[in-house]
């Protein structure tokens, strides 16, 4: 990140001296983000080509095809160029969800297959394939298919520059685990020329520090004591079950919230401004709330382009429901080829149906606690109501079978859950003050759009200083003697 940042900036000043347009920068961060990306493993940067070219190409295809605005065309020649649209559209979809299909999800329908048909009745030959699954992929499918929608529902013109919808498609920030950026946000970015803006640059830097505080110091310690717990289940007492469940809710949201403050604060860097992922989501008072806060660039996709066109909240109740259970189901099954997936997506469609029932699930769309220090009680028995909730279906996201999730969550309801939890190693008690940290700052913050927004800003300019070298000094504390852990989004 260093040596770009310096080359890209210096190609910025050069392309401002000679007033062009930003392609000397653009190439170079296309060319940085491949790089990036082939670091992992070389072989699987054609997927990410083979899904921009396919994109690239049916975007133009689409304005080829387009008649909307053509008024001498006669009705079979719009109705023709309309099919033709649409078996484009299927096209590139069939090719990316293909790719996607073959690497994610081959192995999983092929051994329900196989139960289903065991030797020697497996007429079909049918055999695992054991594929690697490419970093990344679920992120960049969804992030080029939003761009060939967009432009089949005419609600962004298609690109000719197919170095800036390359550098769209493989920006090496958001390469890996998102967020899953729009083209109408992105695309009017990579177009223009940028000049570094020290403040957006300064608040990059708060952003990505809190994201790795979240992740080395918050993430990889509660991962330790989640995996120990998680694969001796079933001699822990019902209440090291309950503090492994909690521990597991901070340690996803501190591991993935971390990663999206890094990405969208290396963004600020180099001069763009990502789409948001997080909002504070353990604030929630319901679980639509939370959902409108944890990972919002995902929920937002499956809201505009498979729940608004299933019918969305308009008609029957029956018919709202039908779509919620439908986008609950798929995003857990985006989320990995295991049934407990599905489960943790059904679980939160059963969840969010007395709201819809009721008409509440746009209740909560503030802030909670806006203009006031302290939430009201009412408030904090909803936050921890939705935490508790949130953090039950955490225990099926992380289990490896729904048998394992049911008998940890039996083993919780035990009578053993009203005694002190012993662990091994036992969990010192910086880890709970770390976690309180994050939540006192964040509960500050909880309007801003991450945790160092702007706080501190007021202090004398030593003590803020003071502070972010005490955040930085215990995350290089941590990262020296913990043991580091891949991104848990890496996986999907």
């Amino acid at each position: 990140m260093p040596i770009v940042f310096l080359i890209y900036w210096a190609l910025g000043y050069y392309v401002k001296a000679k007033n062009i347009s930003p392609l000397p920068q653009n190439l170079f961060l296309l060319a940085a983000s491949y790089f990036f990306y082939a670091w992992w493993d070389w072989r699987f940067l054609s997927l990410i080509v083979i899904c921009s070219l396919t994109n690239y190409g049916a975007g133009l295809l689409l304005m080829k095809n387009d008649s909307n605005d053509n008024d001498r065309l006669s009705k079979f020649q719009k109705l023709e160029k309309s099919n033709a649209r649409k078996t484009i559209l299927t096209l590139c979809c069939v090719v990316c969800f293909g790719i996607l299909g073959v690497f994610k999800y081959y192995d999983f329908f092929a051994a329900q297959l196989i139960r289903i048909l065991p030797p020697p009745h497996n007429y079909l030959n049918i055999r695992l394939l054991h594929l690697i699954l490419p970093v990344g992929i679920s992120f960049y499918t969804f992030h080029t298919l939003s761009y060939t929608i967009d432009v089949y529902s005419r609600k962004f013109e298609p690109t000719r520059d197919i170095t800036s919808f390359f550098l769209f498609v493989s920006i090496f920030p958001l390469a890996m685990a998102g967020p899953i950026e729009r083209a109408t946000n992105l695309l009017p970015q990579i177009y223009k020329r940028r000049t570094f803006d020290y403040a957006q640059a300064t608040d990059g830097m708060r952003q990505i520090l809190w994201g790795l505080f979240k992740k080395v110091v918050i993430a990889d310690n509660c991962a330790v004591y989640v995996n120990q717990i998680f694969d001796t289940y079933l001699t822990q007492t019902g209440s090291a079950l309950l503090l492994g469940a909690i521990f597991f809710a901070f340690q996803i949201y501190g591991d993935f919230s971390g990663y999206s403050d890094m990405a969208i604060g290396i963004g600020k860097l180099l001069g763009f401004k990502f789409l948001n992922n997080f909002r504070f989501p353990y604030f929630s008072r319901d679980i639509a709330e939370f959902w409108r806060r944890w990972h919002i660039s995902l929920n937002t996709w499956f809201r505009d382009y498979l729940y608004i066109p299933l019918g969305g909240s308009r008609g029957t109740k029956w018919l709202v429901v039908r779509n919620t259970f439908i986008i609950f189901l798929v995003s857990g099954f985006w989320h990995g080829a295991n049934w407990t997936f599905i489960a943790w997506g059904a679980f939160h469609a059963v969840l969010f149906l007395p709201l819809i029932l009721l008409d509440k699930n746009r209740k909560n769309t503030d802030t909670v606690a806006e203009n006031r220090i302290l939430p009201s009680l009412k408030e904090l028995f909803q936050m921890g109501l939705t935490f508790g909730l949130v953090v039950i279906g955490w225990v099926f996201f992380r289990a490896e079978s729904i048998h394992q999730a049911l008998e940890y969550l039996s083993g919780i309801c035990s009578s053993s859950l009203f005694g002190l939890p012993h662990t091994q190693p036992r969990i010192p008690i910086s880890i709970y003050l770390f976690i309180m940290l994050l939540l006192g700052v964040e509960w500050v913050q909880r309007n801003k759009q991450h945790g160092l927004e702007s706080f501190g800003l007021k202090w004398n300019k030593w003590l803020r200083y003071t502070f972010y070298f005490i955040i930085a000094f215990i995350i290089v504390l941590y990262s020296l003697e913990g043991t580091p852990s891949e991104f848990i989004y890496f996986q999907f």
